[in-house]
């Protein structure tokens, strides 16, 4: 199997990986420059960058390289001090070069609205490719929306198609709280069906988000779905225009893609919703 089709595979299956390269030499090794070792997320690995302890390190370095997406490089001095038990006494020198393997970030934009156009572009600039998915094919179209890769005029084809991964992010920003609790319930329950999307938002005020959920609860799904949805969408910057809305939610969903540690946790902020409206 080709190193690079098995790369353009594991990206489009939305999995992650590390590719290690041999880049530069000096004496004797026991490979050639620019050899290369796919590690997979699952820790399998395919091709080689010369065996022994050598390799079993840039293993554990390439599994690191996967949590933080950062890469890294590493020497190895193979001599002949017996104190480096690498299996490979060569005397020569080798660097490896870790880099990330990623797949490419899909955002699925629910609705076709000015909010839905603003964020395209935003998104599409911060390196989201774009689907959108409107009933409307006078919203849902190329002239609307010319950075999109993927266009659906068919909630229901939309749903038939579209299997969300690890880069998977869906907003939804439909015209009305039908259509709204419609795609969150296709969302949610996604991962029932053996997908998971990594990121699902829904516009809204508060009051709005509570009875969705509470209507959703009563069409039979589970309350702990709505605990990954972030709703009201997008990060709390007072933004009122649909360019500023879509800023907000652009940013969002950048934090969770890069593990922002600072990022509110929109399950405690509905507790409070469903105290105050108690009260």
């Amino acid at each position: 199997m080709d190193v690079f089709e098995e790369i353009v595979r594991i990206r489009r299956a939305g999995h992650r990986a590390a590719l290690a390269t041999i880049v530069h030499t000096n004496g004797s090794i026991p490979s050639y420059e620019a050899s290369r070792m796919l590690i997979r997320d699952d820790g399998s690995i395919l091709g080689t960058v010369g065996g022994g302890c050598v390799e079993a390190e840039v293993w554990a370095a390439a599994k690191e390289v996967i949590q933080s997406e950062q890469p890294r490089k590493m020497t190895f001095n193979l001599n002949h001090e017996a104190g480096f038990d690498s299996g490979l006494i060569c005397g020569g020198t080798l660097e490896i070069f870790v880099e990330p393997i990623l797949p490419e970030p899909m955002l699925y934009i629910f609705g076709g609205g000015h909010i839905s156009t603003s964020l395209a572009r935003v998104a599409h600039q911060a390196g989201f490719s774009i689907g959108i998915v409107d009933d409307r094919d006078t919203f849902a179209n190329a002239e609307r929306f010319p950075m999109s890769s993927e266009i659906y005029t068919s909630y229901e084809d939309a749903f038939a198609k579209i299997r969300p991964n690890s880069a998977t992010y869906i907003v939804i920003v439909t015209r009305g709280h039908r259509d709204d609790m419609r795609v969150l319930s296709w969302a949610v329950e996604t991962e029932s069906r053996g997908f998971s999307p990594c990121y699902v938002g829904m516009i809204g005020s508060k009051r709005k988000v509570l009875s969705i959920y509470k209507a959703l609860e009563m069409d039979g799904i589970s309350p702990d779905k709505f605990e990954r949805v972030h709703a009201p969408v997008g990060l709390d910057i007072g933004a009122l225009t649909p360019e500023e809305i879509a800023v907000s939610i652009t940013a969002e969903i950048i934090a969770v893609r890069r593990h922002a540690v600072n990022l509110p946790h929109k399950s405690v902020q509905l507790s409070k919703i469903a105290s105050s409206q108690q009260d």
